[in-house]
């Protein structure tokens, strides 16, 4: 009932009905009722920005006030950046789905569990890996535990894990960082690059600007990302979401990310030369529930659609890609709270309601 109460004050505040104006006062009611420092949202098709507003504060306490070139942590939402390189060296024949990681670290093998031994690139980017959950919050490996540069840390990573037992799971799907992190070792090997060389590079095709880790910590003055406590992260470099970088740790402005979603977009409709409309499909829908680094249900018109969720310890960010309406909805914060995520609830199917037809 309270959560009720709150949805029609926030209604009554946003006056005008929901066709004939920009949701801005709503979105940004919504930012000041659920306490979210900076709140930015856009609705987008292939080829039209609808609408985008970046708004609030860059750090709680503070009258910073947000800029739209702000830089968000993506967290999750970097996973489907990681899927469609692998699609595109894929495409290039430089990899297949089917190669194992193995036969490109048979080096490894001997010592890691036999359980893995035939895990493929598809396997690995699909949650299908048996994989324990790993995460930033995680006990160990402890700092300092790998030595060396970042690519030979994710390496060593790599053997550690490989090691550690499998999930006991009856379902296909098991949810787990670790396979994007092996996933990233072999696009590395099979191009020959470093993972944030591939990720710059199609930056540069697609006119991104990519970045990685939090974004106050090469520019004070960029968004201070919020844990659950609303307490502001100061600039750092996490060393664990640094080992997770092929499954979370890109950052970006909101504009430079609705740049990403188009192409998924105009891909899905068939209008990118990049990979064929099927190759695009297969990405989000391509097999049950989760594809390559995309979840996809069907919402109650019986509409497809994929999405997925970035939440790093002290951003959120969700995308909502409806390719039969030729509709995406993204929505960014510098918060990771219960009232973020609540809020992003009201704004989605508020924005949803207004564009989802």
């Amino acid at each position: 009932m309270k959560h009720l109460l709150l949805i029609i004050c926030l209604l009554f505040t946003y006056t005008g009905p929901a066709h004939s104006q920009p949701l801005k006062h709503f979105a940004d009611s919504i930012r000041r009722a659920y306490k979210i420092p900076e709140l930015g949202y856009a609705l987008i098709s292939a080829d039209s920005v609808y609408e985008i507003d970046v708004a609030g504060t860059k750090k709680w306490g503070t009258n910073t006030p947000a800029e739209t070139s702000d830089l968000f942590r993506i967290g999750s939402n970097t996973k489907a950046i990681t899927g469609f390189i692998a699609a595109l060296l894929v495409k290039q024949g430089k990899i297949k789905w089917d190669t194992k990681f193995f036969d490109l670290y048979p080096e490894l093998k001997a010592k890691s569990r036999k359980e893995y031994h035939d895990l493929t690139l598809l396997n690995l980017l699909t949650f299908r890996s048996r994989l324990f959950a790993y995460t930033y919050t995680n006990d160990t490996p402890v700092k300092g535990q790998f030595t060396g540069n970042e690519d030979e840390q994710l390496y060593q990573f790599a053997k550690w894990f490989f090691q550690s037992k499998p999930v006991n799971a009856k379902d296909s799907i098991h949810f787990s960082n670790l396979g994007y992190i092996a996933a990233g070792l072999m696009l590395e090997k099979a191009s020959g690059k470093t993972y944030r060389q591939l990720v710059t590079e199609l930056g540069t095709k697609l006119g991104i600007n990519f970045h990685f880790g939090q974004p106050n910590n090469t520019d004070i003055n960029q968004p201070w990302g919020h844990n659950a406590a609303l307490v502001p992260e100061p600039p750092g470099d996490n060393y664990k979401l640094n080992w997770l970088l092929p499954a979370g740790n890109i950052c970006v402005s909101l504009p430079d990310y609705i740049k990403f979603i188009q192409l998924e977009l105009s891909g899905l409709a068939g209008r990118s030369e990049l990979l064929t409309r099927e190759e695009f499909h297969f990405l989000h829908f391509g097999l049950k529930r989760f594809s390559v680094g995309w979840f996809w249900h069907k919402d109650e018109q019986g509409q497809n659609f994929s999405h997925n969720t970035g939440n790093p310890g002290t951003f959120l960010t969700s995308v909502y890609v409806y390719p039969g309406l030729d509709r995406a909805f993204i929505l960014f914060s510098n918060a990771q709270t219960d009232a973020a995520s609540e809020g992003f609830d009201v704004l989605y199917d508020e924005m949803k309601s207004k564009y989802g037809k």
